[in-house]
C-alpha cells in the first residue's frame, strides 16, 4: 500500500478493524506503515518469532505465567493518582497513570518480562537489547536475572554518560553494557548495533527490542505486551470517576508507552488522545526529536514509517534533553494514527517539558523521568485549551536516572 492509497482509505473503516483485531494486515502494515526490512539471514529469525508470539500469546499457561509475572514481580496493576493541586494550579481535572512505580521504575518493564518470558520459549540462551534512557536496559537486564538468561545491552555513548545510574543499575543486575561510540552514539546507534548483533548469531540470540519500532511483528508485539497500561488505566478511571477521561496524553519517542495506554481507548469517541514528542530546542532539523510533527515517511531499523531525513533521505541527528525520546523514527502504528486524525501529536521543548517536571514535583511530591515530564507539558498545553478537562496522563517512568541532567542544568556538578 502506497501513501497515495492510505489516502484513499475509509479511516473509520480502518480504525474499526484495528481496534476490533488488534493486528496488521498480512505483511505487519498499519495502513501504509510498518512491514519487514531486514537482512535475509535474518528472515527466518522474524518468521519463526511472529510464529511463536502469536501462538503464546494465544497459550492460557502463557498468559497466566505472565500475569503472575507482572503480579508479583512487576506490581500490577499501577495506581491511578488523581493530581490535586497540579490540576488546580492548571485549571484540569489531572489523574496520572503511574508506572513509575511499577518495578525498575518505568512501563519498559511490562514488554521485557513478556519478551523475555518469550525468549525462553523459542529455546534462546541469550538476549540482546538496545537502550537509550536506560530504563529498557534495566528492565531487560532485570528480567533476564529473574528468568536466568544471559543479557548484553548496546546503548549510545552519549547516553552511557547521561544516564550513568542506569548504566550501573544495569550492570548490578548481571547484563554486559557495550557503548556505542560511532554515529550520533545514541538510541539510533544502539538500535544498528544491536541489529548487527543479532544478524551474527539469529538462532540462539533473541533480540528484545524495547519500543513499538523495527520489523513486524515487534510494533504488535511491544503494543500487546503494553496495552496493559491502558486497560488498567481505563478500568480504574471508570471505577473512580464513573466514565472515561476527556483526554488520554503520553510522551511519544519510539512510542511504547503511548501506544500502550492509547490503544484501549481507540475505540471511545468521546475521549481525544494526545502524543507528545520533544521538541528540543527549536523547529530546525537537528534540534529537535519531533518525528511525526516534522518527519517525512521512510524506511529505518526494518520499518517504513515517519523520520528526521533530509531532502537526500538521510536520516538526521537529534536533539533533546531526554534520552529516551531522541529517536529519529517513530513506531508505525503511532504513524499510521497521525495519518487518520485518530491521534493529535505535538511537540514540547525542553524547556516546557523540565518546567513540568518541576512543577509536578513541588506540588504532588512525584519526580517524574523527563521523558514523561513532555507529557506533563502536553496536558498542561491540553488544559489550557479546554478548561475544566478530565486529563489522564501516562506518568512512564520515574525521574531517579535523570538527576545527573538536573544537577548540571541547575549548575551543579554534572
Amino acid at each position: 500500500m502506497t501513501l497515495a492509497d492510505a489516502q484513499e482509505l475509509d479511516a473509520g473503516q480502518e480504525l474499526s478493524r484495528l481496534v476490533s483485531g488488534g493486528y496488521p494486515d498480512s505483511r505487519g502494515r498499519f495502513g501504509p506503515y510498518g512491514g519487514r526490512f531486514v537482512p535475509e539471514t535474518l528472515v527466518p529469525a522474524i518468521t519463526r518469532l511472529e510464529a511463536g508470539a502469536r501462538e503464546a500469546l494465544n497459550n492460557a499457561e502463557f498468559q497466566a505465567t505472565l500475569a503472575a509475572e507482572l503480579r508479583d514481580f512487576v506490581g500490577r496493576p499501577t495506581p491511578l493518582t488523581q493530581a490535586h493541586r497540579l490540576s488546580e494550579a492548571w485549571g484540569i481535572e489531572l489523574w496520572l497513570k503511574r508506572e513509575d512505580v511499577a518495578h525498575t521504575g518505568a512501563h519498559k518493564i511490562n514488554n521485557a518480562i513478556g519478551q523475555a518470558l518469550l525468549a525462553k520459549r523459542l529455546g534462546a540462551k541469550r538476549v540482546i537489547a538496545e537502550t537509550g534512557a536506560g530504563q529498557h536496559g534495566v528492565a531487560t537486564a532485570a528480567a533476564c536475572a529473574r528468568l536466568g538468561l544471559s543479557c548484553v545491552v548496546y546503548m549510545g555513548a552519549v547516553d552511557v554518560k547521561r544516564q550513568a545510574p542506569n548504566v550501573d543499575r544495569m550492570k548490578r543486575l548481571g547484563a554486559t553494557v557495550v557503548a556505542v561510540t560511532h554515529g550520533d552514539a545514541t538510541l539510533r546507534a544502539a538500535i544498528d548495533e544491536a541489529l548487527r548483533d543479532w544478524v551474527s548469531d539469529p538462532v540462539s540470540t533473541y533480540y528484545l527490542l524495547g519500543s513499538a519500532v523495527g520489523p513486524h511483528p515487534y510494533p504488535w508485539l511491544v503494543r500487546e505486551l503494553q496495552a496493559v497500561i491502558g486497560e488498567e488505566a481505563r478500568a480504574q478511571f471508570a471505577e473512580r470517576t464513573g466514565g472515561l477521561p476527556d483526554a488520554v496524553v503520553a510522551c511519544v519517542g519510539g512510542g511504547s508507552n503511548a501506544i500502550g495506554l492509547f490503544h484501549p481507548f481507540l475505540g471511545d469517541e468521546s475521549v481525544s488522545i494526545y502524543g507528545v514528542e520533544a521538541g528540543g530546542i527549536g523547529m530546525g532539523l537537528g534540534e529537535h526529536a519531533a518525528t511525526i510533527v516534522h518527519g517525512t515517511p521512510g524506511v529505518l531499523h526494518g520499518c517504513y514509517t515517519l523520520l528526521l531525513q533530509d531532502r537526500h533521505g538521510q536520516v538526521q541527528e537529534t536533539q533533546s534533553v531526554s534520552a529516551g525520546l531522541d529517536y529519529s523514527a517513530v513506531g508505525p502504528e503511532h504513524a499510521f494514527l497521525h495519518s487518520i486524525g485518530r491521534v493529535n501529536y505535538r511537540a514540547a521543548s525542553d524547556e516546557e517539558a523540565l518546567s513540568a517536571l518541576d512543577e509536578l514535583c513541588a506540588l504532588e511530591g512525584i519526580l517524574p523521568a523527563i521523558e514523561t515530564s513532555h507529557a506533563l507539558a502536553g496536558a498542561k498545553q491540553v488544559g489550557q485549551e479546554n478548561p475544566g478537562a478530565r486529563v489522564l496522563v501516562g506518568l512512564s517512568g520515574r525521574g531517579d536516572k535523570d538527576m545527573p541532567t538536573l544537577i548540571a542544568r541547575a549548575g551543579g556538578a554534572p
